[in-house]
């Protein structure tokens, strides 16, 4: 059975987080999507930035991180996006065995 693996990005907007992940469900290499708007701090061309941005935590089959992760810098409006692959250890088998089949 394949394993499940979480994938972790930002996005600075809702449009470009919706469009994204829209696409990465419509090619069904992801099963989920759960999308979240929070404040970012971080370091940028020597200054600390303040921000606002959407974080998305992908849920999908280990297979499909390099293809996911590909789409991902070829949409993703950042210069440097963040994508984190995060092995899931444990999931209930009825939840992996629907990403499995969705996917």
């Amino acid at each position: 059975m394949s394993e499940m693996v979480l994938i972790y990005t930002t996005f600075p907007d809702w449009e470009s987080a919706e469009r994204i992940t829209k696409h990465l469900l419509k090619e069904k290499l992801i099963a989920c999507a759960n999308l979240r708007e929070h404040k970012a701090f971080y370091w940028w061309k020597g200054e600390i930035q303040e921000d606002s941005e959407v974080g998305a935590v992908l849920k999908t089959r280990i297979d499909h991180w390099k293809k996911v992760k590909e789409v991902i810098k070829e949409m993703h409006p950042y210069d440097v996006p963040v994508i984190v692959r995060i092995d899931v250890d444990k999931v209930n088998e009825e939840y992996l065995q629907w990403l499995i089949d969705v996917t």
